[in-house]
């Protein structure tokens, strides 16, 4: 069993300064929003790796890659702008912790910005991504366990105003990889509790602020 932490959105305090300690997790998974220096600390405080996929508040990471420790952009050594000790899962297939993400950062778009597509660019890199992770798991056997999301799939538990639409072609990456789990931010809570949702056998979990996860 892989205990993680989700964390999303909205900050926690006491995380960073050691209270994320206490439940003994093996993972931190960050859905996006939140401070780079705030995952990393949290990262450090409970001494292990984390996974991301960014927000729509987040600055555009993408186009890295890691190779041998080191970080290119370009194919030039560069120096990521995110959290240290967390691996990027937007657009891609990522084994972290002894789970395989794939990943789909960012929201619809409302405004200029990094980290917004419109329902089509979305559905694009949906795509390409269902596409990886079924090489992946051809040659490895191994299924995807968690899709990990900024936003929500659309109607289910998303909003009624377009910032906070879902993405419908999330449906479609659920039924093409069956992942246990769907995790997401975006969509805060306001005070309401927020049930998990199903979408055939994947569980759809909303992890702003912070949530502990068993898988």
């Amino acid at each position: 069993m892989v205990r993680a932490l989700a964390v999303s959105d909205e900050v926690s305090a006491g995380l960073p300064a050691g209270g994320a300690r206490r439940w003994g997790v093996d993972l931190v998974i960050g859905a996006g929003d939140l401070p780079f220096d705030y995952l990393a600390e949290i990262s450090d405080s409970v001494d292990r790796p984390g996974v991301l996929v960014p927000g729509n508040h987040d600055p555009d990471i993408s186009g890295y890659s890691q190779r041998s420790g080191l970080w290119l952009r370009a194919g030039m050594p560069a120096s990521w702008p995110g959290p240290a000790g967390f691996t990027d899962a937007d657009g891609r297939v990522v084994d972290v912790a002894g789970l395989r993400f794939a990943g789909l950062g960012g929201c619809v778009r409302y405004r200029p910005g990094p980290n917004q597509w419109t329902q089509a660019q979305q559905a694009r890199r949906a795509r390409r991504l269902v596409r990886a992770a079924r090489r992946r798991t051809r040659a490895d056997g191994r299924p995807v366990d968690v899709l990990l999301t900024h936003a929500p799939p659309r109607h289910c538990g998303d909003r009624a105003d377009p910032p906070h639409h879902g993405f419908e072609c999330l449906h479609d990456v659920v039924a093409a990889l069956r992942p246990r789990l769907l995790v997401h931010g975006h969509i805060h809570p306001h005070g309401e509790a927020v049930p998990d949702r199903m979408i055939g056998n994947t569980r759809v979990v909303n992890v702003v602020g912070r949530r502990v996860l068993e898988l």
